[in-house]
């Protein structure tokens, strides 16, 4: 029986878009993401680097979803808007 694919991610929360662009350029620039979600991010799993353990399809909100799962592995996303911020993710595996 096939099983559903499930992503392990990294994410980062602000309050505006353009926080997020600039941290973006910076960890795009050679910044550790986990280091800068450490400093910055509004959610719980800033503790922990970002890390949001593994997920299946639809146990995010929309736009969050469809990012994770469209992102190539270890690549940064584009800033993402949600009802909660601003987000930026990096999906460190795929299984």
């Amino acid at each position: 029986m096939p099983t559903a694919t499930e992503v392990r991610a990294s994410h980062l929360l602000v309050d505006d878009q353009e926080t997020c662009q600039r941290l973006r350029e910076e960890i795009v620039n050679g910044r550790d993401f986990a280091e800068v979600a450490r400093e910055v991010s509004k959610c719980p799993s800033g503790a922990k680097g970002g890390d949001l353990g593994y997920f299946g399809r639809g146990r995010m909100v929309p736009q969050f979803d469809k990012a994770a799962f469209e992102l190539p592995v270890n690549q940064l996303s584009e800033p993402i808007q949600t009802q909660f911020g601003w987000h930026l993710l990096v999906v460190t595996e795929q299984r």
